[in-house]
């Protein structure tokens, strides 16, 4: 099913598009119901299947799992610094451009026909950390007893991630027509595409410039790899949560790594954290606003300093949409002077544009993933 999966989802979001005013809107609402009740669902599951994961990655790493984990961290950060260190150039492109943006109106949009909520027992960074850290401690002080605990778990979370895997079709049907019903898309393309094309430009082919290098420089390799890579895509895209699109991820960095358990464990290690999307998006967006409210591009040094606070706050990213702006609001003010009303329209913008923002930060991750378990997965296979 797995490698029809970006047919189907395409399939889904066109059909959602496309039929979305023939589709009554009661019907619109129920379908809204089920892909919030799904992504309820999973929000739930999603610390039980990182728990699993980190835990069989940290038995069969055992003496190394420490050690990865704090090149993990590093290599976060080192990536998250550079992509916005680039966008810095993409932003003063975009500063010289003639702007002046609309305002969205605000919109009641489509709402669910019922709401489901579960109660999140575990957040995600403590099952992390706990399955790292007790896999570590289990190998150690009882190996035997690590090895059993393994194959149950790797069992249930199979089977938690097939059946996320057979509800992404209804559950990216909700939100696509979400969209559709909120003119969000039409939206986009109509109002905001000169700024779009440069930001999509920009993260798309930094991206893509990943795949080719981590598949030393192979173009048809890396076509492959981001193939791998579509449906996770996707998923981000209609669900506007790279935590919602982690299953596939997950089976897509699988897929393009010649050492599967350290991309396993890669990616919900940094689905909330490492945000290529991001870091292009939010400074583009910063210098779109600064000129159209008329003020100066930031010189280098004052953008170096909002770079580091910036990486900084991505580690306390909520994942939700539209969650990437809000943490960040507080560093535009007080490192590039943004008022509220600059604030106002920057959380418009990347509202906006968090679908297309999100695809990058899923895509992002299978690059990174694959990247890491290169570098890393040299102790135990060739890459």
């Amino acid at each position: 099913m797995f490698h029809k999966m970006p047919f189907i989802l395409l399939g889904v979001i066109l059909c959602s598009s496309l039929l979305n005013p023939w589709i009554p809107e009661h019907v619109q609402s129920m379908f809204f119901a089920a892909a919030l009740s799904i992504k309820s669902l999973i929000m739930f599951v999603l610390p039980f299947v990182i728990f699993g994961l980190l835990f069989k990655t940290a038995v069969q790493l055992s003496k190394s799992a420490t050690r990865m984990l704090v090149y993990l961290l590093a290599a976060i950060c080192c990536s998250n610094f550079l992509s916005t260190l680039i966008s810095y150039n993409f932003g003063m492109l975009v500063h010289h451009f003639d702007l002046a943006i609309v305002m969205p109106q605000d919109q009641a949009g489509l709402q669910p026909a019922w709401n489901f909520h579960l109660p999140k027992c575990v957040s995600n960074s403590h099952a992390m950390f706990a399955g790292m850290i007790l896999g570590i401690v289990f190998s150690l002080a009882k190996k035997d007893l690590a090895e059993k605990l393994v194959k149950p778990l790797e069992k249930w979370v199979h089977f938690l991630l097939r059946g996320i895997l057979i509800a992404m079709p209804l559950f990216i049907a909700g939100f696509a027509l979400k969209l559709s019903h909120d003119g969000v898309i039409v939206g986009i393309l109509r109002d905001y595409a000169q700024i779009f094309l440069v930001v999509a430009l920009a993260v798309f082919s930094y991206i893509a410039l990943l795949y080719w290098s981590a598949n030393r420089f192979s173009v048809f390799k890396a076509a492959g790899s981001i193939k791998n890579m579509l449906p996770a895509g996707i998923a981000g895209f209609g669900s506007m949560s790279s935590a919602a699109a982690m299953p596939l991820t997950i089976v897509g960095a699988e897929k393009n790594s010649s050492h599967p358990d350290v991309a396993r464990a890669v990616v919900p290690a940094t689905v909330n954290i490492h945000l290529i999307g991001d870091c292009f998006a939010i400074p583009i967006f910063a210098f779109a606003v600064l000129k159209n409210f008329g003020f100066a591009q930031p010189d280098f040094f004052v953008y170096l300093v909002f770079a580091f606070y910036f990486v900084m706050a991505k580690f306390s990213v909520a994942a939700i949409p539209g969650g990437g702006i809000i943490v960040m609001l507080p560093i535009l003010e007080s490192c590039l002077g943004f008022n509220a009303e600059m604030m106002s329209l920057m959380t418009a913008l990347y509202i906006l544009f968090d679908p297309v923002i999100t695809c990058a930060n899923v895509l992002g991750n299978g690059a990174f993933a694959l990247h890491f378990s290169c570098v890393f997965g040299k102790k135990y296979t060739k890459c």
